[in-house]
């Protein structure tokens, strides 16, 4: 996917905003006018994304400052109210999903119980907005100062965690996990539309973000130079943190899978007056089959006490997203020694990448508003920055409601991935068939003093839009067999998750998601050409 998807359509979008010196939208109408909505759709998707994405940094201010507390508040389950024990859903749970589900989100049982506003996490997305704003003050040219520092802190962290990671009891088997390929997987269309999705949200492709960059470098920058740079340290920075990942993941795996076999021959030694020591992980399962032959009647009745512990089943049990963010590494912390220093490390990390994350994805929305005339002379670009955090953090608030992880959910899986391939493949058959491979080769050559080589035009003309349409009818067809679109809900009596249908509000609010974005590009063509032919008079105004 990066090599015919990726790098491709990056130095696509550098290219077009490199010479057309505009932002998404001015670039596209430059091309024609009939394509502007194709800019508007970018803006429209930057929009949503900016949306929900920030109520994560949100959430990583609330972890960063819970962090400094001893022990930390997610390593133990609270007391109930009566203080005789545990609380009964962590207990069923655990206590980093009790912190994360009750006490972070105070999360309702379904979609329908919006619940009111929790005032934390509330003001935490105030602040993250605010770092946001401050980021961005002054436009683009101070976004890019900006990014040189949550860029390159990360960086420093991953090397502190890897050292650590690597040096974990168990760290190899979660490697060895990572690096184990399974190629049934392949023949899966979930499997391409993940990579895919992965390629297009880590290059930032589609949210003219990369477009609005472009257009402030020197014709004659060498972009093709920087897509190939870009493409590769942005892919190895994927493998290197997921070595990172799976080598704590490893630890917790089997962390678990050894406190687990513990509590199994503690069991069975308890119950059958073993000798202390006799019984070990390396000759469990021998010694249960001699109870069971020895004493069938006597291990019928603790079989049912006995969990099945599996390495193998702890490490597919793999989760990705918010799941893998505030519950897994959280429970593979609070494990370590010094856990206070490796939550605070890893979580103003998770800040600083979400940070940098929404300064590009703001950017997509800023510059097209600078660049029109009509709005920035009205009002300065401090006051232009200032409405559009003003307007993303009010709507926002309703991720910070009982209710809000389920409509993040919605945002995160429906508002962006459809419309940005749809976007992609119209910007490629544009730029190709619209304004013409040639004309725009020999302007690029021109401007930079590079020729396009074969690569680049038979990935653009041909391999990607073909490739693009293939992931759209996986994609549509991947949802058509699943059936009824459902969601994960917590059911806090059972302390698990459990799938429950859409209501037909939330349908609605998907399809207006998809539809937002994808009808800009046929809506504003259309527009254009009614308003062409009145103007030339070809056709004649409704009364």
């Amino acid at each position: 996917m990066l090599a015919v998807e990726g790098m491709p359509l990056l130095y696509l979008e550098l290219a077009v905003g490199q010479r057309m010196r505009q932002g998404s939208f001015g670039a596209w109408k430059t091309i024609s006018p009939y394509l502007g909505g194709l800019g508007v759709a970018s803006v429209v998707v930057s929009f949503f994304l900016s949306l929900y994405y920030n109520i994560i940094n949100a959430w990583g201010f609330w972890y960063l400052f819970n962090s400094f507390q001893d022990p930390l508040p997610w390593s133990v389950c609270p007391l109930n109210a009566n203080r005789t024990g545990y609380e009964e859903e962590c207990e069923k749970a655990s206590s980093t999903q009790y912190f994360w589900y009750r006490k972070t989100l105070n999360i309702a049982p379904s979609i329908q119980d919006s619940g009111a506003v929790q005032w934390e996490m509330a003001l935490c997305l105030v602040l993250a907005w605010l770092m946001v704003y401050l980021c961005i003050l002054r436009g683009t040219e101070s976004t890019g100062k900006v990014v040189y520092f949550t860029a390159l802190l990360p960086y420093c962290v991953l090397v502190i965690y890897l050292v650590r990671g690597l040096t974990l009891h168990g760290a190899t088997n979660g490697l060895v996990y990572m690096f184990t390929p399974k190629v049934e997987q392949l023949a899966k269309p979930r499997a391409w539309i993940d990579a895919a999705t992965q390629i297009f949200f880590s290059l930032g492709l589609g949210f003219g973000s990369l477009i609005a960059f472009a257009s402030y470098n020197e014709p004659s920058n060498n972009c093709q130079k920087h897509t190939i740079i870009v493409s590769l340290i942005n892919s190895a920075t994927s493998i290197f943190a997921s070595v990172v990942t799976f080598s704590i993941y490893g630890f917790k795996a089997t962390f678990n899978y050894e406190h687990c076999l513990d509590r199994v021959i503690l069991l069975l030694t308890n119950s059958f007056d073993l000798e202390d020591g006799f019984l070990t992980a390396s000759n469990l399962e021998q010694v249960k089959g001699y109870l069971a032959s020895t004493y069938p009647s006597k291990y019928s009745e603790v079989f049912p006490l006995l969990k099945n512990c599996s390495l193998e089943l702890e490490l597919d049990t793999a989760v990705q997203g918010t799941g893998l963010a505030f519950i897994v590494y959280t429970e593979a912390i609070k494990n370590m020694e010094v856990s206070q220093l490796w939550s605070v490390l890893y979580f103003f990390m998770l800040l600083m990448l979400g940070i940098g994350s929404m300064l590009g994805n703001t950017a997509g929305i800023l510059t097209p508003l600078t660049d029109s005339k009509a709005i920035s002379s009205l009002l300065p670009k401090e006051a232009i920055s200032g409405l559009v955090c003003l307007i993303n953090c009010a709507i926002g608030l309703l991720f910070t409601m009982e209710a809000g992880s389920y409509w993040f959910d919605i945002f995160n899986d429906y508002a962006a991935t459809l419309s940005l391939l749809l976007i992609v493949l119209v910007e490629t058959v544009a730029v190709c068939y619209v304004y013409g491979l040639r004309r725009f080769g020999a302007e690029l050559e021109a401007m930079t003093g590079r020729a396009l080589g074969c690569y680049w035009k038979a990935m653009w003309a041909c391999v990607s839009p073909l490739l693009i349409i293939g992931l759209f009818l996986f994609y549509l067809s991947d949802y058509i067999l699943s059936g009824t679109l459902r969601y994960q809900a917590w059911d806090a009596t059972q302390g698990q998750l459990v799938t429950k249908d859409y209501p037909a509000q939330a349908l609605a609010v998907i399809g207006l998601l998809v539809g937002a974005s994808t009808t800009c590009i046929p809506l504003v063509a259309l527009g254009t050409f009614v308003t062409r032919r009145l103007r030339t008079g070809g056709l004649a105004p409704v009364a």
